[in-house]
């Protein structure tokens, strides 16, 4: 008896599609000429307004299979034109950008949107941005950016989800799914790349572009896992990092990039090298020269390369001299067509017709997005939210009121015009009469007095002095390291100066990574983090001032207390000295009796200024009554932790509620703890839910000293907590 299995109609129809895309590619293959193919494998920047006459002959000639940056959306209809009417092939182009956290309409840095934790928001988001560059042309975006950053002196700390990998894993998956849509032939969708893989998170002093030494453990443990759930999610692309990894630089690492991604992952969609990263493996050292870095990169597996040239300019000799095999070429072509077809640009795909706007639906996503991405870290004597009846308001700072800075890093396409800042929103909310504004600094690097005398005097005139602190656009991002995390230019001082006055402070920091702000934070009665909130930051910010919004933002990044402690994360190692909470000070013993010998700092508390998950609200909340569903998790079952959530303040209010395990012993050392869950449950005063989390044995699992994962029996700790320092626990035991 044969059995036939009836699949659902949408698999057959997807997997004959896939067949009918795969013959096509053959068939393009076979007719490509090496060059053609190369072309293929180039990426460049020099297609301008309006398009060259060259480069209108290079595109007919196949000479490049994709632009970066390229042209207002009318040249990249006519390039594309070009492309599938004139070109001897009729293959299209694909037109890439930027578009990190939203295209014209800028949500709020990507940490910033992960302190949401809020995957079903931020995919919304990434729709949103999708929509409005794919109105322009635009098909193919290098986001979300997937690292794992622990190091908040890097300055791309801003572009990532935050230390997590269980968190950025979910995070990351719902841009993915969000820039990608349903179909990424849809004509409002864009293919997206995980980046940057791998490790570049790890940058040695937390200097761009630096060395990493990830042991393979730690690796596949910590910073593989978001790339895995991107490649899980269908992400489109891949991009390769700047750094070396363990000695090989990114995009050279045959490791990561075939035996991981291509045969562990079986990954079948296409990898491009991050902007000249190709050639860099010349300095790096790794490469001879650009025929060296060009056959390196080929071994390895980058599809195609950006920007650099070296594919189109050395790879027929290299295939001639027999150092790369021509089947490779094909390989990568393969892949490049594959994203092609699947993008519809084969298809008649529509082409721009004109520049898009933001719509109401865009503010709108973008202005929740802000509200629920803001931590309130502070709020002694309840000073907020502010009374609506309040007098006269100071606001005061030189961020309240610098639309650019308050965008962020990697802005390609959003517009000044367009951002709405807190000083803006205040006014319209307070009226002329009961607010005066005093900026004091020129810019959060001033290190001038000038405009002290007038901020005091505001201040003594108000009820309330609302100080707008932080770092300015171009203190994050690429390339902008800082040594140390301090507020820049004259800020504290100013604090101090304002401080005099004796009035209630609320200190506003918009910032792009975690700084040590502990000068400020004493002098104010409330500190709210904003990130750099975009588009919608100030109504946003001005929404939980007064109250037309409760804060619920945790953080997903650990705050030193000084950058000194760098790098500090909540899921670290347990030592064998392991230091007791507060023990602080010069130990009493010496070595021949080392009392105090603990795993500490002489001179700071080794804990942080506030902890992974940490996050305050309007109102408070309770965790109580922690059960599981029994006391032994076995093989092939489930294990069900619960706890109740009870909002026992004034106000509703959303809570994040966070579930952390931790494996007490294990043949390779486990964190003190590591995130497995989180839920976000909206409470009215008074009113209390059950959130549940489940286990399984393979959500237990972790890498061994062979690099394999595995599980093993023993005992293991729960907690169902607000942030990772604190919980209800409980206890359970893995056969």
């Amino acid at each position: 008896m044969i059995l036939r299995i009836a699949l659902p109609l949408a698999l057959m129809s997807s997997l004959v599609n896939a067949q009918d895309v795969e013959r096509r590619i053959d068939a393009l293959l076979s007719r490509m000429t090496l060059e053609e193919k190369l072309g293929q494998m180039s990426q460049s920047t020099s297609m301008r307004t309006p398009i060259s006459e060259p480069i209108r002959d290079e595109i007919r000639k196949g000479r490049w299979g994709s632009f970066l940056n390229a042209g207002s959306p009318a040249d990249r209809a006519e390039a594309q034109r070009i492309a599938l009417k004139e070109s001897r092939l009729g293959i299209p182009l694909v037109f890439g950008r930027d578009v990190i956290h939203g295209y014209h309409t800028i949500f709020p840095i990507p940490l910033g949107q992960s302190a949401s934790w809020d995957p079903e928001l931020i995919r919304d988001a990434a729709r949103i941005a999708a929509r409005e560059a794919a109105g322009e042309g635009i098909q193919w975006t290098f986001a979300p950016m997937i690292d794992i950053a622990r190091d908040p002196r890097w300055g791309r700390v801003a572009e990532t989800l935050g230390e997590d990998p269980y968190l950025t894993s979910a995070l990351g998956a719902a841009m993915v799914r969000g820039f990608q849509g349903g179909s990424l032939a849809s004509p409002d969708a864009v293919a997206a790349c995980a980046k940057h893989y791998v490790g570049y998170g790890a940058a040695e002093g937390g200097r761009d572009y630096n060395s990493t030494w990830i042991p393979e453990i730690l690796l596949r443990q910590v910073y593989l896992p978001s790339f895995r759930a991107a490649r899980d999610a269908g992400v489109a692309t891949f991009m390769t990092s700047f750094n070396a990894l363990n000695g090989v630089p990114a995009t050279g690492n045959r490791f990561t990039l075939r035996q991981v991604l291509r045969d562990e992952w079986k990954y079948d969609g296409m990898v491009v090298s991050d902007y000249t990263a190709v050639t860099e493996m010349i300095p790096h050292g790794y490469a001879a020269d650009n025929a060296d870095a060009a056959r390196e990169a080929a071994l390895a597996g980058v599809d195609m390369e950006m920007v650099s040239t070296t594919y189109f300019d050395h790879m027929k000799a290299l295939i001639q001299s027999k150092q790369v095999d021509a089947k490779l070429i094909d390989d990568a072509v393969r892949n490049i067509l594959r994203l092609k077809f699947r993008l519809g640009l084969f298809d008649n795909r529509p082409q721009p017709a004109a520049e898009t706007r933001p719509v109401a639906e865009a503010l709108d996503t973008a202005r929740r997005l802000a509200v629920e991405s803001v931590v309130l870290l502070k709020n002694e004597g309840n000073l907020l939210p502010i009374s609506a009846s309040i007098g006269k308001v100071a606001v005061i700072g030189p961020l309240a009121d610098s639309p650019t800075d308050q965008m962020g890093t990697w802005v390609m396409d959003g517009r000044a015009q367009d951002v709405q800042t807190p000083l803006a929103a205040l006014r319209r909310m307070l009226g002329p009469d009961r607010l005066v504004y005093a900026r004091a600094l020129r810019n959060s690097r001033d290190n001038t007095h000038d405009g002290f005398a007038a901020a005091a005097d505001a201040a003594r005139n108000a009820d309330l002095a609302l100080l707008f602190l932080g770092e300015e656009q171009i203190l994050s991002g690429e390339a902008h390291s800082r040594a140390f995390l301090t507020l820049p230019g004259a800020q504290e001082a100013l604090v101090e100066e304002i401080a005099k006055a004796g009035k209630p402070i609320v200190a506003v920091i918009l910032a792009g990574r975690p700084l040590t702000f502990q000068g400020a934070s004493s002098r104010a009665g409330a500190v709210l983090y904003a990130w750099h909130p975009g588009t919608m930051g100030g109504p946003a910010i001005a929404d939980l001032l007064f109250g037309r919004a409760a804060p619920s933002g945790k953080l997903t990044i650990t705050f030193p207390r000084t950058v000194g402690q760098v790098p500090i994360y909540y899921s670290h190692l347990n030592t064998g000295r392991p230091p007791s909470p507060g023990e602080l000070g010069i130990p009493m013993g010496n070595p021949v009796e080392p009392k105090g010998y603990t795993s500490k700092y002489l001179d700071v508390d080794f804990t942080p200024e506030y902890p992974f998950g940490y996050g305050l609200s309007y109102t408070a909340f309770e965790y109580s009554n922690l059960r599981l569903s029994g006391a032994t998790l076995r093989s092939g079952g489930t294990l069900t932790v619960s706890a109740d959530v009870a909002n026992t303040g004034t106000r509703e209010a959303d809570e994040v509620a966070q579930f952390y395990i931790r494996d007490l012993v294990a043949s390779v050392v486990q964190p003190v703890r590591a995130l497995k869950g989180f839920r976000r449950v909206h409470l009215k005063p008074g009113e209390k839910q059950t959130v549940q989390f489940t286990l399984t044995a393979n959500d237990l699992a972790f890498y061994n000293e062979q690099a394999k994962l595995v599980t093993e029996p023993g005992r293991f700790q729960v907690w169902v907590a607000p942030d990772s320092a604190r919980g209800v626990p409980g206890e359970f035991t893995l056969e």
